[in-house]
């Protein structure tokens, strides 16, 4: 009895060690997956202007982004008109003629202009002051809008004020909350994915140098396990961003506001579905590899 007691021992031992391993190895994932997602995306699209010019790019298109901008136009320029009775009737034909226009091409090359420069004031106010919101100013399509309309002999087009007119994106609280982290995620830049893959190259090929193919193939599984896992955790992080954003935004700003943090989030969405895909990949293939080649073992035995 002692004798075979003795004997399991060290294999219940090595079993417990490489449960122990595969724990810390799939939360080391869970964590470096989406860190690496939102460091490499703070560092790419948030920090570069051309990409994120052509992150929010479509959004000339968008319907709620249209509607923002029309009624904020509509608003300010009703604003220094006066016609008593017809007052709603001009207000109706402006917002019409407005609406009409953001489906041009002249309002798209304006709203790229806009976020252009919208972009330097975003990149400054994450670094900027606690109590500082996060806004995209629209005055650039306001000045677009209006030469558009004069030129076409809309009537009170001319009557359009130029001025600072702002989409709130994120609240100074949401603001003040984000600023820490996004300096951390710019500093951290591409190395938490380069960690990451130094990482699953090594601990896949110790283990296959070490203990065989069938380790290395169990090693590939938590691998592609711990990406699932890591995925889960950076979509979630994802929605709950967006829910605590949008939480502080004004209501009349609030589908506009949604339209831009979809659109810069769109990369982390995509990243989502890629590394569940290959996490699913590896765990389903190293598992099915690892059973034919115990049923070729089995076979040959």
């Amino acid at each position: 009895m002692r004798t075979s007691s003795s004997a399991t021992s060290p294999a219940s031992s090595t079993s417990a060690v490489a449960v122990a391993f595969s724990a810390v190895l799939l939360v080391l994932l869970a964590v470096l997956v989406p860190l690496s997602a939102l460091s490499a995306w703070v560092d790419l699209e948030i920090d570069d202007t051309d990409r994120y010019v052509a992150a929010v790019s479509p959004l000339s298109s968008d319907p709620a982004v249209q509607a923002t901008v029309a009624d904020l136009v509509t608003e300010e320029a009703m604003r220094q008109i006066d016609l008593g009775p017809l007052q709603d009737t001009v207000r109706e034909f402006l917002h019409e003629t407005v609406r009409s226009f953001t489906t041009t091409e002249a309002f798209r090359n304006a709203w790229d202009t806009a976020n252009r420069a919208a972009h330097q004031a975003v990149t400054a106010a994450l670094d900027g002051d606690s109590g500082q919101a996060v806004t995209i100013d629209l005055a650039p399509v306001i000045e677009q809008v209006k030469q558009d309309l004069v030129r076409d002999g809309v009537p009170f087009a001319d009557q359009i004020p130029v001025e600072r007119t702002e989409i709130t994106v994120l609240g100074p609280d949401q603001a003040d909350e984000l600023r820490n982290s996004f300096h951390w995620l710019r500093d951290c830049s591409i190395w938490p994915a380069v960690a990451t893959l130094v990482l699953i190259v090594l601990v896949v090929g110790i283990a296959t140098v070490r203990r065989g193919l069938r380790a290395g193939l169990w090693a590939t599984a938590i691998v592609g396990a711990g990406f699932v896992l890591g995925a889960i955790v950076l979509r979630v992080l994802v929605a709950v961003g967006r829910s605590r954003v949008l939480d502080e935004v004004p209501d009349n700003d609030r589908d506009a506001a949604a339209a831009v943090v979809d659109a810069l989030t769109a990369s982390l969405r995509t990243t989502v579905w890629v590394v569940l895909v290959v996490g699913a990949v590896l765990l389903v293939g190293a598992v099915m590899a690892r059973v034919l080649l115990g049923r070729r073992k089995a076979g040959r035995g």
